[in-house]
């Protein structure tokens, strides 16, 4: 990763692009850590996630996260989901981030020298070259190790700089219990709030919003 030490920069992170892809590499994101790890390479000024939200439900199994994040040194960014039916009578979900992420991204650009948005959809490509236009670098964080690969080649090329997610794995990844190590389920314990305690709140989340358009 190239970082510099007094080079102001700011993260955004599609919440929904991220998961996949760490979970297409097997791992959980503890993102206390993903915010040390990028706070402690610079002059970090922002760190935004953006999800959508499902309403209209008497639980909504992200809200722990979104919660979490939201003391936890994140901008969060939400709004509800859409509920429609396909052709086949199919129920789908939307909930697509990318105009928002794109808005900030720009207005961003004017206070940072560096983007890091984590996200592999090659829609961002024109967003990459527009924000490099200001003289400002971008790092891209996805990965090509996933199986299909969770970045598009067009993105990856555009970008001043490729993270591979996998490698970033061994300082962001979530310990696991020993019950999860087993193949239980882990057990939570609120004593010790943490993002552990939320994790699989994020995995249902992300799986009713897999549909995202």
């Amino acid at each position: 990763m190239i970082f510099y030490k007094e080079e102001r920069s700011a993260m955004f992170i599609d919440g929904a692009n991220l998961y996949a892809a760490a979970r297409g590499l097997g791992f959980d994101i503890d993102y206390k850590r993903l915010l040390e790890v990028f706070a402690g390479r610079g002059r970090l000024v922002r760190a935004f996630y953006y999800t959508a939200l499902i309403e209209n439900e008497e639980y909504s199994p992200i809200r722990p996260l979104v919660d979490w994040l939201d003391y936890n040194g994140y901008s969060m960014v939400t709004k509800p989901t859409k509920e429609f039916t396909d052709a086949f009578g199919r129920r789908k979900i939307k909930g697509n981030m990318d105009i928002e992420l794109a808005l900030d991204v720009m207005e961003m650009a004017e206070h940072v020298e560096h983007i890091i948005i984590f996200s592999g959809d090659g829609d961002f490509r024109r967003l990459v070259e527009a924000v490099q236009r200001k003289g400002v670098r971008v790092s891209i964080v996805s990965t090509m190790r996933s199986s299909p690969p969770m970045v598009a080649d067009e993105l990856r090329r555009q970008a001043d700089n490729f993270i591979e997610l996998q490698d970033l794995m061994p300082h962001i990844a979530r310990a696991r219990t020993d019950n999860q190590q087993q193949g239980q389920p882990a057990v939570a314990q609120p004593q010790q709030p943490s993002i552990k305690d939320v994790a699989q709140s994020l995995q249902d989340a992300q799986e009713q919003i897999q549909d995202v358009a």
